[in-house]
């Protein structure tokens, strides 16, 4: 992976940075939500606008393809710079893939892992799903850990967003505990090629220094989130006085995993002797939460 500058550039990091801030106020998002656009740690975009960190070449291509800019602009390089444009819709067959190519590549690498596993998974076969070529995929993404380490992000990024959606559709906590669940459970193909996806990231995980990061990072968030459900469940009576709620996060989401990785290897839809299935998942942990968490009358 490119190597991140411990300092601020001498000459023309504080430049860039300012054309990056025109972009992102051209855009009308959030810096998060420009952050995750882009595929980037928004940690990482806020130290490079700060001047504290350099944006890296395929960072700053995935920038200027997403707001539609002159790539040669953004680094200085090119005068008098265009200002920041939305990129016109596009009525013929060469239309760009929604949300811009960025997202596309990773979309589909993405995918491409949930069907055959991040190591058996080409650039070549990345290119050939975004009917580009591999040249445009290093464009964006220079190196195979830039790849992971934005499919990482984007998995994230996802399974934040669908969280949110569920959490908002509950009027309490006990209720949003089992939306948790619920979502939780691979009953889908969708939700299958998820769980795929983090089982061969978890491997990557214990191999790869920046994608071990991310795994920690996320796994902070996810089990915030469900202490925090178990936190407000316990001020509203719904579970046992007394509850840790980081302790109980903490068991509740390793019997999710542990349950996943065994209905993940039952084929969906046979009866297998022994195996678990999504609905025995399910029953298992609202049994799990019933025994040990509900605050029962």
């Amino acid at each position: 992976m490119q190597q991140e500058a411990a300092g601020p550039a001498a000459d023309t990091s504080s430049g860039v940075a300012e054309r990056v801030r025109q972009v992102i106020a051209a855009a009308g998002v959030s810096q998060r939500e420009f952050a995750r656009r882009v595929v980037l740690d928004p940690s990482k975009l806020s130290r490079s606008l700060g001047g504290t960190r350099r944006f890296t070449a395929g960072e700053l291509a995935r920038i200027a393809d997403t707001a539609g800019v002159d790539a040669g602009w953004l680094l200085g390089s090119r005068t008098p710079p265009p200002p920041p444009v939305r990129r016109a819709r596009a009525t013929s067959a060469h239309q760009p893939p929604e949300g811009g190519r960025p997202l596309q590549i990773v979309r589909e690498t993405v995918r491409l892992i949930a069907e055959h596993g991040f190591h058996a998974v080409r650039v070549a076969d990345i290119a050939a799903a975004c009917a580009t070529s591999t040249a445009a995929i290093h464009y964006h993404f220079p190196g195979r850990d830039d790849l992971l380490e934005a499919a990482v992000r984007w998995c994230m990024d996802e399974d934040t967003a669908r969280r949110a959606v569920r959490a908002a559709q509950e009027s309490d906590a006990a209720g949003e505990l089992r939306g948790l669940i619920e979502l939780q459970t691979p009953y889908s193909e969708q939700q299958r090629r998820q769980w795929r996806v983090w089982l061969d990231l978890w491997a990557e995980a214990a191999r790869s220094t920046a994608v071990g990061r991310l795994h920690v990072e996320y796994y902070r968030q996810w089990r915030a989130t469900v202490a925090d459900v178990l936190r407000r469940g316990v001020a509203q009576g719904a579970f046992r006085p007394g509850t840790d709620p980081e302790a109980a996060a903490l068991r509740l989401t390793a019997l999710i995993d542990g349950l996943a990785s065994q209905v993940l290897a039952s084929t969906p839809g046979e009866a297998v002797a022994g195996g678990t299935g999504p609905e025995d998942m399910h029953e298992a942990l609202l049994a799990y939460v019933d025994a040990t968490l509900t605050n029962l009358p």
